[in-house]
């Protein structure tokens, strides 16, 4: 937990490397949770002297492939620029527009393991799978007979 503005104003510097066994949210699309991500956030000021915080994180994910069911990996470079804004205040058109940076609402303490997770699941592909992949046994072997194929036979009699 840090005091996100503090630490933008003073340029802040936290870096190290998180654990993926401790993310329970995105423990849910993982073939396997050891090991971990390497981050880097770093405090900045805008230049009309915004709140602002770089996040970076660097590493390999190994996700369920969703044709084969098994691993693929996901390398992450992850690179965001927010900027910190009061929970209750909508953003300027300008703020909209501005593809570089992303509003953070957020009034007072920052956990840094939930942000950094927030942007994990953020940066997965929908449908993680493999390049050239193969479907699973049981759903390539569609020359067995449909479970319904008995039915459709009495229904012409």
């Amino acid at each position: 937990m840090l005091d996100a503005c503090r630490f933008a104003r003073e340029s802040g510097c936290l870096e190290g490397r998180l654990a993926l066994s401790g993310l329970r949210r995105l423990a849910d699309v993982l073939a396997q949770t050891e090991g971990g991500v390497d981050y880097r956030l770093s405090g900045v000021t805008g230049e009309q002297g915004q709140a602002r915080l770089r996040l970076r994180v660097t590493g390999r994910l190994l996700l369920v492939c969703q044709r084969c069911l098994d691993a693929v990996a996901h390398d992450l470079s992850i690179d965001r620029l927010l900027e910190l804004a009061p929970e209750d205040s909508a953003p300027a058109q300008e703020e909209m527009e501005d593809d570089s940076v992303d509003v953070l609402p957020l009034d007072g303490m920052l956990e840094v393991d939930a942000l950094i997770e927030d942007e994990l699941l953020l940066s997965l592909p929908i449908a993680p799978r493999h390049a050239e992949c193969v479907l699973p046994v049981a759903a390539a072997d569609s020359k067995k007979a449909h479970p319904f194929a008995a039915l459709a036979a009495l229904e012409h009699h």
